[in-house]
């Protein structure tokens, strides 16, 4: 029903799953919900909302195999639909959709380590949550700290000439509490871990740390940039 072959198995390779999943969900119930609604009759059998690894949506009948070849979407979304407040009725479905999102990225990631799960996880929870998007609500900032607080705005460009150390990190940190801080920064490309010893860049917008060889931005590029934009949040702005 609403699988991908062959199973996804790299951290990358779920991610990207987990991210056109949410994109066709998150398109049902935004741009194209009065056909998401049109598809949910409550006169119809138990229907299910689907994210497809392609980026596309379905409201369908749940698999009938047992067990099924992947976990199931909250079942019978299309009862409440004439019994809610349409907006309360999106919501609901929004939250039941992003628990489904997560069980089908970690089915797919049993067999990840510790570490690699952590990754996992730290990749999907820097994008905002099918609900945050349906009700318009923006993901609450952490508190200022010493993780935070070097991806300011005045961190964000860097010179060829500054020592390594310097990337990400607050001016009065120690190169040894910059190792610690920085230990789980993931580069929101590539996902790769924080390594001292390579150019990375921070967006002004989502405030997302990047390998400057992930987004082809040089040292010196960086210099001339009064506000950097990443590639993701250039594509939010292109749209209409």
């Amino acid at each position: 029903m609403a699988s991908i072959s062959p199973s996804p198995r790299t951290i990358e390779e779920i991610f990207k799953d987990y991210n056109a999943r949410r994109a066709g969900i998150v398109l049902a119930l935004t741009n194209d919900v009065e056909e998401f609604s049109n598809a949910c009759d409550p006169e119809k059998e138990n229907l299910c909302l689907y994210g497809h690894p392609n980026g596309t949506w379905e409201v369908n009948l749940p698999a009938e195999e047992v067990p099924p070849e992947l976990p199931e979407p909250a079942l019978g979304i299309n009862f409440a639909r004439d019994g809610m407040n349409r907006r309360d009725w999106l919501s609901l479905v929004a939250v039941h959709s992003d628990c489904w999102l997560l069980s089908v990225a970690y089915y797919f990631g049993a067999r990840l380590n510790r570490n690699e799960r952590k990754r996992l996880y730290s990749l999907i929870n820097d994008l905002p949550t099918v609900f945050e998007v349906v009700a318009e609500r923006k993901p609450i900032k952490d508190k200022p700290s010493a993780d935070s607080g070097s991806k300011s705005r005045g961190s964000i460009k860097r010179t060829a000439d500054v020592q390594p150390k310097s990337t990400p990190k607050l001016a009065d940190e120690s190169g040894e509490e910059d190792d610690d801080e920085h230990g789980e920064t993931l580069c929101g490309s590539c996902g790769g871990n924080y390594n001292a010893d390579e150019f990375w860049i921070g967006c002004d917008i989502c405030e997302r740390w990047y390998h400057g060889k992930c987004v082809k931005i040089t040292p010196a590029k960086a210099e001339s940039i009064k506000q950097y934009k990443c590639p993701s949040c250039n594509l939010k702005r292109s749209r209409p």
